[in-house]
């Protein structure tokens, strides 16, 4: 600023310190400073210039990073306002351009905003479409493959989502939200009733098997005295157990701890009584080992009535011996039985060679197979002699045959 003049670039201050800017090719009247100094009076008008200039300034930038939020539109035409005669010092046409600028910037960030904001609506009723969809395939769901406690967890699940996306998501529309709401709470109600109808149904099922249950346990804990002998009532017993339904698992799982409980007793006395018992045939068990061995030589006998006398002897002895412990009885009858079948193969090949029937039959069916040789014999040297090759390998192939008929009769 010129002392002499009191000017500067954009304005100058009279005698009378009126202050004036340049616009164009004249001057307005900005103010008075009649307090102070031409220089003071200047630049306090300078100092307005740059407040303006300044928020020009900071909404350019928000724009350019992408931060304005719908107020742009507001600060820009506020701006306008305030620059149609403002009360500054400065390049105040500049200042114009620049703002005029912003209004077009201004212009396309809020149709991207609004696109934006769109776009983030349209997720958000999206997202709570497949919440409500998921809810409804929940309730939908037949009782019999329900299974309650994920499916109430899912629900949980789905209405902490709902609040979620109703708290920080997007506004939506008010009648869709409601709609969707809708929805979703008629999904739910249905999967409420349905499994309280579920749980009452249980807990009667639950009681009626329940009582059922007690009365077979009272019946079996009562078999007790009996012992061994309560058995077949316990099984029979058993049978009504399985008839009589299934409770929840773990009330089901604590009825048959009873009853198992009450078949253990008998059992234990079974398992006693069968221990008495092994203990006492485990000197026959010993014995008829002993007599096995001694007999295992039969085996190798080739004289029927002979194997036959030995083996008498043995099944004699094997009875006075007496019973074994049950679980040695397979593997020591076994060996017995081992022997019993090699003597009565001798037994049935002596009566095949010596049952007069069959020897007779026998006899008759060689004489005329050796008759039919015979005649097969002299019709193939007759074919040989002739020199008739069909005739002479048809009688070979039948004399080959009849002769193994008769190796196949034996001596």
């Amino acid at each position: 600023m010129s002392a002499a003049s009191n000017e500067s670039s954009w304005g100058r201050v009279d005698d009378e310190r009126t202050v004036y800017v340049r616009e164009g090719d004249g001057e307005r009247v900005v103010g008075s400073f009649p307090d102070g100094t031409p220089e003071e009076a200047l630049a306090y008008f300078t100092r307005k210039f740059a407040d303006l200039e300044g928020q020009v300034t900071l909404l350019e930038a928000r724009i350019a990073r992408g931060t304005a939020d719908a107020s742009a539109a507001d600060t820009v035409a506020k701006l306008r306002e305030q620059l149609v005669e403002p009360a500054a010092v400065g390049d105040i046409a500049a200042l114009r351009e620049r703002v005029e600028k912003l209004a077009g910037k201004t212009a396309e960030l809020s149709e991207k905003q609004q696109a934006e904001r769109e776009a983030a609506r349209q997720e958000a009723v999206a997202k709570r479409e497949a919440i409500v969809a998921e809810a409804e395939r929940l309730a939908a769901q037949p009782e019999a493959s329900i299974r309650w406690k994920d499916t109430s967890l899912a629900f949980e699940q789905l209405f902490a989502d709902w609040q979620s996306a109703q708290r920080s998501g997007p506004q939506i529309p008010k009648s869709q939200a409601d709609a969707l709401w809708k929805r979703f709470r008629s999904a739910r109600q249905t999967f409420d009733s349905a499994r309280r109808a579920h749980f009452a149904q249980m807990d009667a099922n639950n009681k009626e098997v329940r009582q059922r249950k007690e009365r077979i346990i009272a019946a079996a804990e009562a078999l007790a005295p009996r012992g061994i002998d309560g058995i077949p009532a316990y099984r029979a017993l058993l049978d009504e157990w399985k008839a009589a339904g299934r409770a929840s698992r773990k009330l089901d799982d604590q009825l048959w701890a009873r009853f198992k409980a009450a078949g253990d007793v008998l059992y234990e006395a079974k398992a006693a009584e069968v221990a008495q018992t092994n203990e006492e045939y485990a000197a026959n068990l010993t014995a008829k080992q002993a007599l096995l061995d001694e007999a295992e030589p039969i085996l190798s006998v080739d004289d029927h009535a002979s194997a036959r006398k030995q083996l008498t002897e043995v099944q004699l002895r094997w009875d006075e011996i007496g019973r074994v412990p049950r679980e040695a009885l397979r593997e020591i009858e076994s060996r017995l039985r081992k022997i019993e079948d090699h003597v009565k193969r001798l037994e049935d090949e002596h009566w095949r060679k010596t049952n007069p029937e069959t020897k007779a039959r026998s006899e008759g069916l060689r004489g005329q197979l050796e008759a039919s040789i015979a005649e097969l014999e002299e019709q193939l040297a007759a074919a040989r002699a002739a020199g008739d090759a069909g005739a002479q390998a048809e009688a070979e192939e039948k004399l080959a045959a009849q002769r193994s008929w008769l190796a196949a009769i034996g001596d």
